[in-house]
């Protein structure tokens, strides 16, 4: 049997900078766990609240008298909200979240806007499993999601689909490429992320792997 590691996990030393880091703190043995507990239930809020936002990566830092909560999002417009209010709203929901665990409750939200949602995975992804559950043909919505990641200037981009395809009775496993995607160069600059999409036949997993170039900016 194969192991499978995650690429991203595989090339966070060395390829990756510090702002994919989802986490950045240090707690001693008796609160770490209750900690990373607690950056998983921010991380599933913000995702629920800012699903259509294109939430990219959500960075959590944490200090002796607060937490920073970087967000690097397609459209940082629907996460801010008139006057700053829906921010305001999300930092109240956060503090009430927080357990005691936290000494000080102040949150402080970093948005930042990302500017090619062509050149991430995830997004591409989330798309993906949103046309396949609006019954999109999955061969034009595969198409059209490689060729626009290519037009970007990603230099690769392999698309796996898994489960009941196109609502066939047997599931099946279809791989699609463009480009030049090396699964085994630790030096690649390698974005991956999977997802299932829930279709009225059953659920198709999605695994999106897109090379990039050296440099990316935000």
């Amino acid at each position: 049997m194969g192991q499978k590691v995650n690429p991203n996990i595989f090339r966070l030393a060395k390829t990756k900078t510090g702002k994919t880091w989802k986490s950045s703190w240090f707690a001693d043995s008796k609160t770490y766990s209750k900690l990373i507990l607690e950056d998983e239930k921010i991380r599933n809020y913000i995702e629920k609240k800012c699903y259509f936002a294109g939430v990219v990566n959500i960075g959590i830092k944490r200090f002796s008298k607060r937490i920073n909560i970087e967000l690097l999002v397609a459209r940082p417009g629907l996460v801010i909200g008139r006057g700053g209010k829906e921010l305001d709203s999300m930092k109240t929901d956060l503090s009430r979240m927080l357990s005691s665990v936290s000494q000080n409750k102040n949150i402080d939200i970093q948005v930042e806007e990302f500017k090619n949602p062509d050149m991430s995975a995830k997004l591409i992804a989330e798309k993906l499993a949103y046309q396949l559950q609006k019954r999109m043909p999955y061969r034009r919505a595969v198409i059209s999601a490689m060729e626009k990641a290519m037009a970007g200037g990603a230099l690769g981009i392999k698309i796996i689909l898994a489960g009941r395809i196109n609502g066939a009775e047997i599931s099946r496993r279809e791989k699609f490429a463009q480009g030049k995607v090396s699964l085994s160069t630790i030096k690649a600059n390698l974005d991956y992320y999977e997802t299932p999409s829930a279709t009225r036949s059953g659920y198709i997993g999605i695994k999106v792997y897109l090379n990039l170039p050296d440099v990316i900016t935000a």
